[in-house]
């Protein structure tokens, strides 16, 4: 049995490598370590409470206002005990986080094989998004396996000199995390959504919370204030804790009569209001992946992505973080029927929920202990999304 460590941090990853990791542990050619770091400290542990899964080692490396070098020293050196000590034969690491570049360097070190979920995403400019583009590029030079999404995820690294033979497109796992979640039970999470499903008015979910729109952010709020004078919406805000968003944000949209302002939801109620959202308006990454899956038409506020493929299908739009470039946007697709009917039955490029299996064969077959893992081709959205609503009502 091959000790396979998982090393992951933020919320993000606890979603996309939770599948991975229930897959490793019933599979008994492997037994994950589950490494922690802590890099997103509640939101993490609520995550992976959700998948029933905790960690084995939690190194708790977040301090107040240390900075990302500070991070990353922490993680990196609280995880070389753990791998040095646990026999483990592979680093799994996901993205593009400061704990992927920790854990990706950490094997490095230690002359273990890293093994990178989601590889290839690129922007093209090394500081957007900033430092995650950096980090994803810096590990993509030191794994020996590289688990690409898309095919335009694996041309990327071909065109950095990859050799494809270390390559597999495998679809996303996060499509694998939301059919399940899309399974679950929940409510909403919060009192104030109670009464959601029976609410004519049509619902957009609107998140901002990344480094690079601090600067934007009330930009983004005063758009919002905008949309929701139109009294037939009704707009939810999972407002991220951070200081600086909440103050920000606070300061355009705070009392206003059709604006639900939450803390930031369990995923698996998140799950259900993306489910239930005619729009969703956001500049998180895995937004820009589970709206299309389920039929949502996204509006992306940044001016690039690393996730070209949803905006290329059509069911996705940048939008930028001008007020007057989202209100007309959000605006133009709220009165535009044949356009919100394209970009909600454009095709999901990104999974069909068998990326897990992917991710397991592909290692498996890295070992020499499996056959070769045919490749993801995108095409179909997980289930139509009708069904999805129905499992989660």
């Amino acid at each position: 049995m091959r000790k396979v460590a998982v090393i992951l941090g933020t919320r993000p990853e606890a979603i996309k490598c939770a599948p991975v990791i229930r897959a490793l542990a019933d599979d008994p050619r492997f037994s994950p370590l589950v490494l922690s770091t802590g890099q997103h400290r509640q939101m993490l542990d609520e995550t992976l409470a959700a998948f029933g899964i905790s960690a084995d080692v939690d190194l708790g490396v977040m301090t107040d206002k240390q900075t990302l070098s500070q991070v990353t020293h922490r993680a990196l050196s609280g995880l070389a005990g753990p791998l040095t000590d646990a026999g483990v034969e592979a680093v799994m690491v996901h993205g593009d986080t400061a704990t992927t570049l920790a854990g990706g360097l950490a094997g490095f070190h230690h002359q273990i094989p890293v093994v990178h979920i989601e590889a290839g995403l690129r922007s093209g400019n090394l500081y957007s998004p900033f430092p995650e583009e950096a980090n994803r590029r810096l590990v993509a030079q030191i794994s020996e396996l590289h688990l690409a999404p898309t095919p335009g995820n694996y041309a990327n690294l071909i065109r950095e000199g990859i050799n494809e033979s270390k390559i597999v497109v495998t679809g996303n796992t996060v499509i694998d995390a939301l059919r399940w979640a899309s399974g679950q039970a929940v409510d909403y999470g919060h009192p104030s959504l109670e009464d959601l499903d029976d609410d004519p008015r049509r619902v957009i979910l609107a998140s901002a919370h990344r480094r690079e729109s601090w600067s934007m952010l009330h930009e983004i709020g005063a758009a919002i204030r905008d949309i929701a004078t139109d009294e037939a919406v009704r707009i939810v805000v999972p407002l991220h804790r951070n200081p600086v968003v909440r103050k920000a944000m606070l300061a355009e949209i705070d009392g206003l009569p059709n604006v639900d302002i939450v803390d930031p939801l369990p995923y698996v109620s998140f799950c259900r209001l993306m489910l239930r959202s005619d729009i969703i308006l956001s500049d998180s990454s895995g937004a820009e992946e589970e709206g299309p899956a389920l039929g949502k038409p996204t509006l992306v506020l940044r001016d690039i992505t690393e996730r070209p493929e949803a905006v290329a299908a059509g069911t996705a739009r940048l939008v930028g973080r001008t007020r007057a470039r989202v209100t007309a946007e959000v605006k133009g697709l709220l009165h535009d029927p044949d356009l919100y009917a394209r970009m909600s039955t454009a095709a999901n490029p990104y999974g069909d929920g068998k990326a897990t299996d992917r991710v397991v064969g592909a290692l498996a077959h890295f070992f020499g202990d499996g056959p070769a893992v045919m490749p993801f081709v995108p095409g179909s959205r997980i289930l139509p999304a009708p069904e999805l609503v129905a499992s989660v009502a």
